[in-house]
């Protein structure tokens, strides 16, 4: 992993932070994408992950495509229609892929602004904090390209259809208040409480037992594409393997004890 994408870990908890400043944090060179996989393969490997942030150096979350690449048809944006699509496929979108399958919770602490692929990043977190001073914008038409990361399939599912073409047709950014009136976001701090807050919630769901999070969040994302019976179904084959778990043992007793409960994921 390269010095793009700084992780640090402690108490269950890793931190992922886009380290690029001086560009705005892109996530496009083919570095970042790499170190952006195979850190989601780190956090679904390690069962003592509870849960992970991510966030970006500077004043920038992440300014999605790397601009000057655009212009000079550098990277994922060089060659032919064919070579950009299989680039496209190699690239971003194994992002978007590897993000959306992560098991643990993982938490945008969106310190500015995200754009483009750097917005979509965000969406396929689970829960996004914002800081007063974050913008997102959905600006794939401004310049003059489309959502080639699964934006159009992960905006209208946070935002609603409406809200979603709004901000793809018109690619107008829109700034923290209004993501969070919008569902958007779930919480909006200053700029200097950001990252505690987002510890702060990271802590909050990383007390819970750790298989029965992953396996939660697991049921969430299956929810987004299957049917209710086949939700139910997988339910119960979970419910079946945690009610036979020690930490399933634990939280009863700690409920019944009123005491705070201590999981090992066993």
């Amino acid at each position: 992993m390269t010095d793009k994408l700084l992780v640090t870990y402690q108490d269950g908890i890793a931190t992922l932070t886009l380290n690029m400043p001086d560009l705005r944090n892109p996530i496009t060179d083919a570095d970042v994408v790499n170190d952006l996989c195979a850190a989601m393969d780190w956090l679904n490997q390690d069962q003592s992950i509870r849960c992970a942030i991510l966030t970006g150096a500077g004043k920038a979350f992440s300014s999605g495509g790397n601009l000057k690449h655009m212009r000079d048809k550098e990277g994922i944006f060089g060659g032919d229609a064919i070579a950009v699509r299989n680039s496209y496929r190699a690239g971003i979108q194994r992002v978007a892929k590897a993000v959306w399958s992560v098991e643990v919770p993982m938490i945008a602490a969106v310190n500015g602004p995200a754009y483009g692929a750097g917005c979509d990043l965000t969406l396929f977190c689970d829960i996004r904090i914002a800081s007063e001073a974050a913008v997102f914008a959905e600006n794939f038409v401004n310049v003059g390209i489309v959502s080639g990361d699964g934006g159009s399939w992960i905006l209208p599912r946070q935002v609603g259809l409406s809200r979603a073409a709004e901000m793809a047709f018109t690619a107008d950014p829109i700034d923290a208040e209004t993501a969070l009136a919008w569902g958007l976001v779930s919480q909006v701090t200053p700029p200097e409480g950001l990252m505690e807050a987002a510890m702060a919630m990271a802590k909050r769901i990383a007390r819970n037992p750790p298989r029965q999070l992953r396996l939660t969040k697991r049921l969430m994302r299956e929810g987004t594409n299957s049917t209710l019976d086949q939700v139910l179904e997988l339910a119960a084959a979970y419910q079946g393997a945690v009610h036979q778990t020690q930490d399933h043992a634990e939280a009863v007793s700690a409920l019944l004890e009123r005491r705070e409960g201590r999981f090992d994921g066993t």
